[in-house]
């Protein structure tokens, strides 16, 4: 069985159940760079302290590094500095090592230990080309990323605009290997169903003040800058003053929080707030919703609500900067707008929730059928193929034995 250390920043709710899902197939560390705390979320840009309520540590090994950074944190290069990283991989008899990025100083460490001590590494990210840089910038990253990425044995994916990034820096095909960004699906759907059947959905819609024939569009996400939750406010007052059939509803916290509640009565949008939902109760909003819109811009490298609001069988509206738009957003599974511009995005939602209208469950199993492909067990599958494709090189490159 094959020896597979990763080194990832902190716990992560979408990284635990591949997690989970690569220990049961392999003999599988976690080496955690930073311990995050409730206060630590809060600082992230959730706006309040809390802990996530799904197990994060369960069903796998795992490591903490010592973090010697002096300011600790998962948001800037220097907030996570492990230097002993790479006494643990020497120490670990490792066959490869996963690393998730490497936008953090521990991930470059990471990095160059691998590279000292002869052991080949698998690279997961989600950079795409949307993000505006200034044009030199852009030119001064690019032959220091060739050479970075181009040293990396295998590449995982997680769809085609952080594909086309790999290759604009000079990845070869051979070594891309399609790890998606999921969810878990299966629990999203399984608390989405609950929520329906109990009353709990319907319930909330009557909070927000939606009778059967009005249609509820959702946002969920911090509320910072570069998810534009502007936009979509500015955009369901527009809805509004048509006369359409649409109320919205926001869920999420975040420094935004007081200045947006502001903007809602500004403009006389029928928008209810209703805050900061962790991971077991946020399915009902999404059983609640007729759709979820993300305006954010090319800073979100992919938008895992999406994922999750189409886990509950909800179509989508984002704007062309979010990373996950390619992939999973089509003419069936809901509409693609160009981001900031606030009047397609009202046009796109009164099209979408119109279609609703003639064809619900039509879309709903097409968004079921989308969302099937990008699970923890296609994660799983590109991440054996990738690890095989390393271990095989390795053995071709590994010095042969002269007998006689």
């Amino acid at each position: 069985m094959p020896r597979l250390a990763v080194v990832t920043s902190h716990p992560i709710q979408y990284q635990a159940p591949w997690f989970r899902a690569l220990a049961n197939e392999l003999d599988l560390v976690v080496f955690f760079a930073h311990r995050q705390d409730a206060e630590g979320q809060a600082a992230a840009g959730f706006g309040h302290a809390f802990d996530w309520d799904v197990p994060l540590l369960d069903g796998y090994r795992f490591e903490w590094l010592q973090n010697e950074s002096t300011a600790p944190s998962v948001d800037t290069f220097s907030g996570c500095d492990t230097p002993d990283i790479e006494d643990r991989l020497r120490a670990g008899g490792f066959d490869a090592c996963l690393v998730n990025g490497w936008y953090l100083k521990s991930y470059l460490q990471a990095l160059r230990a691998c590279r000292r001590l002869g052991l080949p590494v698998l690279m997961r990210g989600d950079s795409h080309l949307k993000t505006r840089r200034h044009p030199m910038i852009a030119l001064g990253k690019h032959l220091p990323y060739r050479w970075l990425l181009g040293r990396v044995a295998a590449h995982l994916y997680v769809g085609e605009a952080n594909r086309r990034y790999l290759r604009h820096y000079g990845v070869r095909p051979e070594r891309l290997f399609f790890a998606p960004h999921f969810v878990d699906n299966g629990r999203f759907a399984r608390a989405a169903e609950r929520a329906r059947a109990s009353g709990e959905a319907a319930a909330l819609r009557h909070r927000i003040g939606a009778d059967p024939a009005t249609r509820i569009c959702l946002f969920a996400g911090k509320l910072i800058e570069k998810k534009r939750p502007d936009d979509f406010v500015d955009a369901i007052a527009r809805l509004e003053h048509r006369g359409a059939p649409i109320l919205g509803a926001m869920v999420g916290s975040g420094p935004l929080a007081e200045a947006l509640a502001e903007r809602v009565v500004a403009r006389g949008a029928r928008i209810s707030l209703l805050g900061f939902r962790n991971q077991t109760e946020i399915p009902a909003c999404y059983a609640a919703a007729d759709c979820l819109v993300l305006p954010s811009d090319g800073r979100e490298t992919w938008g895992l609500v999406v994922n999750e609001a189409m886990a509950c069988g909800v179509p989508v509206v984002v704007s062309d900067a979010v990373g996950c738009g390619e992939d999973l957003v089509d003419a069936m599974t809901g509409a693609i707008y160009p981001v900031g511009q606030v009047g397609a995005l009202a046009d796109r939602l009164q099209w979408l929730v119109g279609r609703l209208d003639r064809e619900g469950p039509r879309i709903r199993q097409a968004v079921l059928d989308k969302i099937s492909a990008y699970s923890c067990g296609e994660a799983v599958v590109g991440t054996n193929r990738a690890l095989a494709f390393v271990l095989e090189g390795r053995r071709a490159h590994a010095p042969q034995e002269v007998s006689g």
